[in-house]
């Protein structure tokens, strides 16, 4: 019974000592393994026993964290947004160079060695503005105004005159173009159609490419109709933008009925669910019936299908033809119901005036210009950019 007892008082002991090294090894993982972040994140904290406890809501803690994040998204978009309409405004002033510097050259001219603005002065900046393309009846038109604002307000300082300059062509293309074009989203309708005219050369393909390029970017779905073809360029050239831009092109042989493919383009748009579908249309004015024929049998194909359609039609001119520019405005006008203007090639001429003498002559919004050769370098036409720019010392 002596060693029994022995026996009895030594078995009790060795359980605790086995039970404590499980609890303490049971514990000991799971404050290690959540301490550890913490040490290293905070350096060093006083009581490393709470930070188990502060860690449950820790991860809970970037509930707040996405607001500063939300932050700055919405403020990074504005800032992403800053540059590029930058970029534009430069490209616009650069594009727009050659048209300032000989508008600028030639009213330095005009006021040099005189005191006042007389009649002298209005009568050679009369010159200055018709020999920019402005165009005489818009020329004249803001001659007379200049005329009563100096009449009415007493300006006597030539150095003034840019400034009155630029005030009356702000307002007369305030007058044509009441709305600034902000974005390339056509929502109204869907399809949006589009029928784009005008004579070879001005860069009308490469103006609907351009302008498919935007729209893509803008998030819209964009099909091309090749309906200019008599020209087997012209079907390629629209081909080859719609795999740059990466949008479908709706096509026929070469020789077929234009107001045929025009009707499989409209059709397929309304079939696929496009946003927007532009119609390509040949380029001719050698007869002004046939043209006008053949763009009322085109319209009124697509008009069977999407009621309202075409919702834009667009002449494409080039601005540094400057009066020829006109006088293909004034013919197709009389063609069809042209509702919008694109004027090319401003970056490569001097006659970028014409865009003011179009724009109040005919009464026509220009919607865009183009400012480059960048499949970028379309921009929605923005009045108040285009004066100032115009006008920048």
């Amino acid at each position: 019974m002596g060693l029994f007892d022995l026996f009895r008082k030594k078995t009790p002991t060795p359980p605790p000592v086995e039970e404590k090294p499980i609890q303490e090894e049971v514990a000991a993982p799971i404050p290690v393994m959540e301490e550890t972040p913490a040490t290293t994140e905070v350096a060093a904290e006083p009581t490393p026993i709470p930070e188990p406890i502060d860690l449950a809501p820790e991860p809970q803690s970037p509930e707040p964290s996405p607001e500063p994040v939300v932050e700055i998204a919405t403020q990074a978009e504005p800032v992403s947004a800053a540059p590029e309409e930058l970029e534009d405004k430069e490209q616009l002033q650069k594009s727009l160079a050659k048209t300032k510097e000989g508008l600028f050259a030639k009213i330095t001219k005009v006021v040099i060695g005189k005191s006042t603005v007389d009649a002298d002065v209005l009568d050679e900046l009369e010159e200055v503005l018709i020999t920019s393309d402005v165009g005489v009846n818009t020329t004249l038109k803001i001659i007379k105004r200049i005329e009563n604002r100096v009449a009415k307000d007493k300006y006597l300082n030539p150095a003034q005159l840019n400034d009155l300059l630029r005030d009356e062509i702000q307002q007369l293309l305030a007058e044509n173009n009441s709305n600034d074009f902000e974005n390339f989203e056509y929502g109204q309708q869907k399809p949006y159609v589009i029928m784009v005219v005008g004579v070879n050369g001005v860069g009308k393909t490469t103006t609907i490419g351009k302008l498919a390029h935007k729209l893509k970017a803008a998030g819209n779905q964009v099909v091309l109709g090749a309906a200019d073809t008599f020209r087997a360029a012209a079907v390629d050239q629209l081909k080859l933008w719609g795999e740059r831009v990466g949008v479908r092109v709706v096509a026929q042989a070469m020789g077929s009925d234009p107001a045929s493919v025009a009707f499989d383009t409209v059709q397929s748009a309304a079939a696929n669910g496009d946003d927007v579908a532009i119609i390509d249309t040949a380029g001719r004015l050698h007869n002004k019936v046939t043209l006008m024929n053949e763009l009322t049998k085109i319209k009124n194909v697509m008009d069977r299908i999407v009621p309202g359609a075409p919702h834009e039609i667009l002449l494409v001119l080039d601005a540094s033809t400057g009066q020829n520019a006109m006088e293909q405005c004034r013919q197709f006008t009389e063609a069809t119901a042209v509702n919008a203007l694109a004027l090319t090639k401003l970056d490569g001429t001097a006659k970028g005036g014409v865009v003011i003498g179009i724009s109040d002559e005919f009464k026509i919004p220009v919607k865009y210009i183009g400012v480059g050769e960048s499949i970028n370098d379309l921009q929605l036409f923005n009045k108040k950019e285009f004066v100032a720019s115009l006008f920048k010392a």
